[in-house]
């Protein structure tokens, strides 16, 4: 069995997604796991997202997962399914704004720091609880949040990134309890890459990032 199949296989088994990480990968190699029914494809960058939507089947279902600049997100407004990195207000009200121009609606998820690593994007839970407090937040027509996303620290130790994904698991329990108890769409919960993806689905991931582990390393 190839290594898409089995991760396929493997994910099913927790009702977890997959978002193939397509970053600098060719159209060709896209293709091929569209051909085998991937549909959901994960990008760092606005530019090359937006090449590869003109380029490739439009019921691809484009996922935007590196941090996102507000003048960016005008390129990606039209057709983005999902935005993973949403790490502050000002960022929702242009998304929100862009997603109005386009008769949209956006869906999103908001970015959470659980690494020990500066270097990792995303809102501490008490900056994520402020701005769901904001009461502004209501007159944001064209967009939805569906949940939350996190990065684990990149290391070794088993244990520090359980304890990393359990804190997003545990945060979007609180914050579907506090914000979302009547809004049946903040489900998912975006955590786990290649390295580790096993950790995340038993801590409760709903989707996945995975890209060098099917598509090989970066070009």
């Amino acid at each position: 069995m190839n290594k898409y199949n089995e991760i396929l296989k493997e994910l099913s088994k927790y009702d977890a997604k997959l978002v193939l990480v397509s970053k600098t990968k060719p159209i060709e190699q896209i293709l091929h796991y569209y051909n085998m029914g991937q549909k959901d494809f994960g990008e760092n960058r606005v530019q090359e997202m937006v090449e590869k939507h003109d380029k490739l089947p439009k019921d691809i279902k484009w996922h935007q997962i590196g941090h996102l600049q507000k003048n960016k997100v005008k390129y990606i407004a039209p057709f983005v399914h999902l935005i993973h990195s949403v790490d502050s207000y000002e960022l929702l009200k242009e998304i929100n704004k862009r997603a109005k121009s386009n008769n949209r609606i956006i869906n999103i998820l908001l970015q959470i720091k659980i690494a020990l690593e500066d270097t990792k994007f995303g809102m501490s839970k008490e900056e994520c609880t402020t701005l769901l407090s904001n009461k502004e937040l209501n007159t944001f027509q064209n967009i939805r949040i569906c949940g939350l996303m996190g990065m684990a620290t990149f290391t070794k130790d088993e244990n520090e990134i359980r304890k990393e994904f359990k804190t997003l698991k545990d945060f979007h329990s609180k914050l579907k309890r506090d914000y979302f108890s009547d809004k049946d769409f903040f489900r998912d919960i975006s955590m786990g890459m290649s390295s580790d993806y096993k950790l995340a689905i038993q801590e409760g991931a709903t989707m996945v990032r995975i890209g060098s582990l099917i598509m090989g390393s970066r070009l």
